[in-house]
């Protein structure tokens, strides 16, 4: 008898160590393993690896939540995952070398950057077919579409421009001046906003987006002064759009900025170079991937504390979460 309780009781301790599970999937893509690793949200174990086309980088989910786009940047397609079975639905021819991608409010339009081919690809997700391409600045990188799906922004990382486009008509209506290689476009207020990240500079531009005038910038180095090479490249907003943050590159941090104020509030220590940043769908928690420390930092956004570094090898470009 002694010896079945001990057993029992062993089976459940053994029950209550299991790492808690997550209410959302977190997917990792690793350019240098050509893989996406998916990831449990709370404790950051391994739920399963995504066999990919060569260099994923960019990461884009259907407005449901339900599919997740794949940039395989040297294989030169889009991939399109079930994020519940986890099963690859199908490859979508998006032009030379996507790097980044965005997905229109509707679903129905990927748009890609397209960078040794200095364009902006419209691509119909129903058909799979290529419809507008944009020529812009050399090598473009960030993209981003307004809530409103009429204006997007893509940004030249050798121009260091910012090109505002016309969705309705597929062409350029305005270029604006930005810090050295510009990463990333986030939509704020509501789309009145648009902050575009400039890496090399380690500044934020933000915009007006009705005028195309730069109305302020948020300077990283100076926020930063301890540190050697503050960096800005992914930006992330949650829901109620009262907290911003950007990812600081070979800053090794997390910023965190206030949209009201353009202040800085806080940051977070993350692993080496951290590029690619998201949110849990409740925005619970971030999610930070760092390419040199092959590394993924999750941080809980309610205690404002880093709960886990999942350690991962590679080189981690960027991250996707979604509802389970």
């Amino acid at each position: 008898m002694r010896g079945w309780i001990v057993a029992a009781l062993g089976l459940a301790l053994a029950a209550c160590s299991k790492p808690p599970i997550g209410n959302d999937r977190v997917f990792v893509s690793d350019e240098e393993a050509d893989v996406v690793h998916v990831l449990d949200g709370a404790s950051g174990a391994v739920e399963q690896t995504l066999r990919t086309g060569q260099r994923p980088r960019g990461l884009a989910l259907s407005p449901d939540g339900k599919v997740l786009y794949i940039a395989a940047s040297d294989a030169n397609r889009i991939e399109a995952w079930d994020t519940h079975l986890l099963t690859k639905l199908r490859d979508i021819a998006s032009g030379s070398d996507p790097e980044r991608i965005a997905v229109s409010p509707d679903g129905k339009t990927l748009y890609a950057a397209n960078e040794d081919k200095s364009a902006v690809s419209f691509i119909d997700v129903p058909s799979g077919k290529v419809t507008h391409e944009v020529q812009v600045g050399p090598e473009p990188e960030g993209i981003g579409i307004s809530p409103d799906g009429k204006l997007l922004i893509a940004t030249s990382e050798v121009a260091s421009v910012a090109h505002f486009i016309d969705v309705p008509t597929a062409r350029v209506i305005g270029n604006a001046p930005v810090g050295s290689r510009p990463r990333e476009v986030l939509f704020l207020k509501q789309g009145k906003e648009a902050w575009v990240s400039s890496e090399q500079r380690g500044t934020i531009h933000v915009f007006d987006t009705a005028s195309g005038k730069e109305l302020r910038r948020i300077d990283l180095t100076a926020a930063f002064p301890e540190l050697e090479n503050p960096q800005a490249v992914e930006l992330e907003l949650t829901r109620d759009g009262k907290r911003a943050f950007v990812a600081m590159g070979r800053g090794d941090r997390v910023a965190e900025i206030d949209p009201a104020t353009y202040r800085v509030v806080r940051s977070f220590p993350t692993g080496q170079r951290t590029w690619g940043i998201s949110l849990a769908p409740d925005n619970s928690r971030l999610y930070a991937a760092s390419g040199l420390s092959g590394t993924v930092t999750i941080i809980d956004l309610q205690a404002n504390r880093v709960l886990h570094t999942v350690d991962r090898g590679g080189r981690p470009w960027t991250t996707e979460a979604v509802a389970r």
